[in-house]
């Protein structure tokens, strides 16, 4: 559990080197002075709209902010960037006013007064600094909108004027709600950017669901907690390493419940199961606490908390992930440990089948759920989020990239897939591979591992086991036929040795019956004859031990015979001189 306490305090390190770089211009702006989440403004005394103009390139209003005194307004709303980061930085601090002078409030009653303006725009900065990450790249610096490439949320062409951008989107009830930058026109004045009046007519919505928890406003203000360090609330820092301690002592009390206690239990399955799970549950179980507490009690915000917040929700998808991977791995491995001792014998023919499904399905379900984590992981970062669609916009290229990039990879994967099916070697068989003899002890997800006579491992690319041929001594039975060739003389009795092979193939146990006792001459050269007897077993491993054994007292037998009469000679023919 040390590890779980060290990998919690460097996520919170890390954001805290955030804060200290953020410290010049931001702050944390939930304290507990915050607005309440009761609506700000009435919904019965709402405006009707009073845009009009959207064939042009701005959108023409009938009357401006008539709450704030424009004559003492100094901001600039030229174009979409300065209008946005007048807001932000008004916000920051804590000129609410200032700040709504970038909010269009043509939607917002006639009787509503500053302090509800001033409450308005308090509610929208806390919304966007704790829940929406800007990117400021494309907030374009031209009164026009403008950009110099496709904008793919707004569907906006390069060098076309836009008088809508989207800066956020946040999701209520189930639907979507963009944040919108809108540049409207009053009168003769220029056209200007402001926050969308529907943006506005949401903010008391979104911060009902967004906005700070209930634990900051049961804090008391006499209680000291608001001082701040680092510019975070002092409540806040005690409150992150409170939770810090209730994540750390769950996650060892998982991890003892697991090792300790199921992890001693008689039923094998269950130590087993607990032991492969125990590390993993720990962390999912901790970190997934300390995520829980940090954003449904303890609510960080400013520029660092999106990065914070976004890197433990990495670390609860990596650490879930991990463990469902586990669990799976550990009920495949259950499955495959308690399978019969012997699975080579005929019998056992389905018990090879389903090993060899479970070990491809093992892999590929793995796979699956990786690629699932990681989708979820990718997806927090902006650049990820049109990957989709950017893959299908290029599918030409993208398809040439991955399939020169990953061919022997793809290759192997679909090659094991197509073994699971064809079942051209399933685990447990017997094979002969580039003149290897042994049974296949796993099908992994690229390769096939052979374990030899010898305890050697011949690791195999799946792709070699389609393309390439090889004897599978156990594909349709295991039952073997083996030879057993002796070299023996022409003067040799065939019958003596057929008859006495006969015997001593009914007296071996190893022997199954199912082939006559069979001796022939099958060849014959200038020197010695070759006899070549046939004996079955009911596996290659029985064969192969008959086998030996046959050879063994045949050749006993053949050197007993007539003196040795009948093992094979060189004969040379020496004449006399004399003869000549």
């Amino acid at each position: 559990m040390k590890t779980i306490l060290r990998a919690l305090l460097f996520i919170f390190l890390s954001n805290m080197v955030g804060i200290g770089v953020y410290t010049a211009k931001a702050q944390d702006s939930t304290s507990t002075n915050v607005p309440s989440k009761d609506s700000t403004i009435v919904k019965a005394n709402l405006k009707a709209s009073s845009i009009r103009g959207y064939e042009d390139k701005y959108y023409v209003v009938q009357h401006r902010n008539q709450f704030l005194d424009q004559s003492e307004m100094n901001v600039n709303r030229e174009t979409p960037q300065a209008s946005l980061e007048n807001f932000i930085l008004s916000a920051r601090n804590a000129d609410y006013l200032k700040a709504a002078h970038s909010l269009n409030l043509n939607l917002i009653p006639d009787n509503v007064s500053n302090e509800q303006i001033e409450e308005l725009a308090h509610k929208l900065f806390i919304i966007i600094n704790k829940n929406v990450t800007i990117d400021w790249d494309k907030l374009s610096e031209r009164p026009d909108g403008q950009i110099d490439k496709i904008f793919n949320k707004n569907k906006a062409v390069a060098a076309e004027p836009r008088k809508s951008i989207a800066f956020g989107t946040l999701n209520l009830n189930e639907r979507d709600v963009t944040l919108r930058l809108q540049r409207v026109k009053y009168k003769t004045e220029p056209p200007y950017w402001v926050i969308s009046a529907n943006t506005v007519e949401h903010i008391d919505a979104l911060y009902a669901a967004y906005g700070p928890t209930k634990m900051v406003q049961l804090i008391p203000e006499d209680w000291g907690l608001q001082v701040e360090f680092l510019q975070i609330p002092l409540w806040k820092i005690i409150g992150l390493l409170i939770s810090f301690g209730i994540a750390y002592i769950l996650g060892w009390f998982t991890l003892f419940i697991l090792k300790r206690i199921f992890g001693s239990s008689k039923w094998e399955w269950i130590s087993s199961f607990s032991f492969r799970l125990a590390l993993p549950a720990s962390f999912f179980v901790g970190v997934l606490t300390l995520y829980l507490l940090l954003n449904n009690l303890i609510v960080f915000t400013g520029d660092f908390a999106s990065g914070f917040y976004t890197t433990l929700l990495i670390a609860t998808v990596a650490c879930g992930t991990w463990f469902v991977m586990r669990f799976l791995n550990a009920f495949f491995s259950f499955l495959v440990e308690n399978k019969p001792d012997n699975i080579y014998a005929e019998e056992n023919s389905e018990t090879r089948r389903i090993l060899t499904h479970i070990s491809v399905a093992r892999r590929i379900v793995s796979f699956i759920i990786f690629l699932i984590g990681a989708g979820i992981i990718l997806s927090q970062f902006e650049g990820f989020k049109n990957l989709g669609t950017s893959l299908f916009a290029s599918a030409g290229i993208a398809t040439i990239i991955i399939g020169i990039g990953a061919q022997s990879t793809l290759g192997n994967i679909i090659a094991g897939i197509q073994i699971a099916i064809t079942k051209p070697a399933q685990i447990g068989d017997l094979v002969l591979f580039d003149g290897q003899w042994g049974h296949v002890e796993d099908i992994g997800f690229v390769y096939m591992i052979v374990k030899t006579w010898d305890e050697r491992r011949i690791v195999t690319p799946l792709k070699s086991v389609i393309s390439n041929s090889f004897e599978n001594w156990s594909m349709r039975g295991s039952k073997q036929i083996r030879s057993i060739d002796i070299y023996t003389d022409y003067r040799i009795n065939i019958q003596k040795v057929r008859e006495k092979f006969e015997e001593l193939l009914r007296e071996s146990s190893a022997w199954d019956e199912q082939v006559s006792p069979s001796v022939q001459v099958v060849e014959s050269t200038e020197k010695a004859i070759k006899i070549r007897a046939l004996c079955s077993a009911k596996d290659p491993f029985a064969a192969w031990d008959l086998q030996c054994e046959l050879r063994e007292k045949l050749i006993d037998y053949i050197c007993e015979l007539e003196a040795g009469l009948g093992l094979s000679k060189t004969r040379i023919a020496l004449e006399s001189p004399d003869k000549k």
